[in-house]
């Protein structure tokens, strides 16, 4: 784990972070894409990279028995990747497909732009972490090979290991594969705070011809560590996070107006967001954002977690906990979410205990102080000539017609 990720860019060179990462499978000065391959597959090992808001992530997987020599092969391909010519273009025409594909898919897309709506585009949360077709156009592979010089460092980097092993084995097996990596530290990223987010702001792109609306409400919320932090978990899962929450109880179970719809707060080290994700057919946009708004302002404080829904959703949340960290990837998770926001180490001990004890109060003080429905930005995408009407009667804003790239579409 480097602490990097996509905050690690600015907006001029979005896409940087994450290009870079593809190809650190893709080719070492020692080994070409080929060979790697080879020499991974003949362990039975696998490598894999991913790009977080706050994280850059190299995976490897592999048996115990071949531990060591895996390693040597995962530690070749984070410090000394080629960015082959060859490779580069093939990877970056790759991201550019990515790109489009995103662009076109109404859920993706929201995703795309909601960032820049909510900390803006020059924020490093602001924009999305597979770039946009400018600035990933411009990447050369000089931009990566400097990318991977300035922030691949030691002093930046954690090693997580989840498995049948113990530090007596482990240690020499890195030393032999990463002992070798120059000592340094990364730069500071410049992440910062944004003010509460300015509300009656409404957003509309057009999808002609699509079957479904897709309608996002968002606010910029908490940063991570608030004292209400953990109570807002029960909270949100039976917000949005599970297929019996209450905005699945709404729109999907009880008006089969959508096949499903999901609330979150976000997880970057800095201010998360809430967002509400909800795709609805067509001729039922207007009447959805109504009950949208209505569920979260029930959550907000109208209608608090209370009596028999509040004893469910602690069964649900207690219920779960002896399985929750049966498998590696499950231990993998909680390491990279302590390490990310810096919890305690004493935290997943206790965490059981501490979920057991959220009363309902807990819960309606936590939602109150994360979910603020006065300051909500709405973005829907749709089919214009038949919702567009609909969205604008409801007076919730100036609306605002933008194009698939985020900019204001002329009209």
């Amino acid at each position: 784990m480097v602490d990097a990720g996509a905050a690690s860019e600015s907006a001029a060179n979005a896409g940087t972070a994450s290009l870079a990462l593809d190809l650190f499978d893709k080719g070492t000065r020692s080994r070409d894409v080929f060979k790697l391959a080879d020499d991974l597959a003949s362990l039975g090992a696998n490598l894999s990279t991913a790009t977080g808001a706050d994280l850059s992530i190299v995976r490897l997987q592999s048996t115990t028995a071949a531990l060591q020599p895996s390693l040597a092969l995962m530690a070749d391909a984070a410090l000394n990747p080629s960015f082959a010519a060859d490779q580069f273009t093939l990877q970056k025409q790759r991201r550019l497909a990515q790109i489009a594909q995103e662009r076109a898919q109404p859920n993706a897309l929201a995703q795309r732009i909601v960032p820049g709506l909510l900390y803006g585009e020059a924020h490093a949360y602001g924009k999305p972490a597979s770039g946009s077709e400018a600035t990933v156009g411009k990447i050369a592979r000089e931009d990566l090979a400097r990318w991977h010089a300035t922030w691949f460092k030691p002093g930046s980097a954690t090693i997580i290991v989840t498995g049948d092993t113990t530090l007596a084995k482990l240690v020499p097996a890195l030393e032999a594969s990463f002992g070798g990596w120059k000592a340094g530290t990364a730069p500071a990223k410049q992440v910062s705070t944004v003010a509460r987010t300015q509300g009656k702001r409404l957003y509309l792109i057009d999808k002609p011809g699509a079957p479904q609306s897709t309608i996002v409400a968002a606010h910029v919320s908490e940063a991570a560590g608030q004292p209400e932090d953990l109570a807002m978990e029960p909270v949100m899962q039976n917000f949005g996070g599970m297929a019996t929450s209450r905005l699945n109880r709404n729109l999907r179970l009880d008006k089969h107006w959508s096949y499903g719809t999901s609330g979150q707060l976000t997880y970057p080290r800095g201010q998360r967001a809430f967002m509400v994700v909800a795709p609805v057919q067509t001729d039922k946009t207007k009447e959805s954002m109504l009950e949208v708004a209505k569920e979260i302002r029930g959550v907000a404080g109208e209608r608090p977690l209370a009596g028999e829904e509040y004893a469910s959703i602690m069964r649900n949340m207690t219920s779960r906990l002896a399985g929750r960290f049966a498998t590696l990837s499950a231990l993998e998770s909680a390491a990279i979410t302590s390490l990310n926001l810096g919890l305690p180490d004493t935290y997943w001990s206790a965490y059981a205990g501490n979920i057991r004890g959220l009363t309902e109060a807990q819960l309606a003080a936590a939602s109150g102080k994360f979910v603020r429905p006065n300051e909500l930005v709405w973005l829907v995408i749709g089919d214009l000539r038949k919702i567009e009407a609909g969205v604008r009667e409801l007076g919730w804003g100036e609306a605002t017609i933008l194009n698939a790239d985020g900019t204001p579409a002329p009209r």
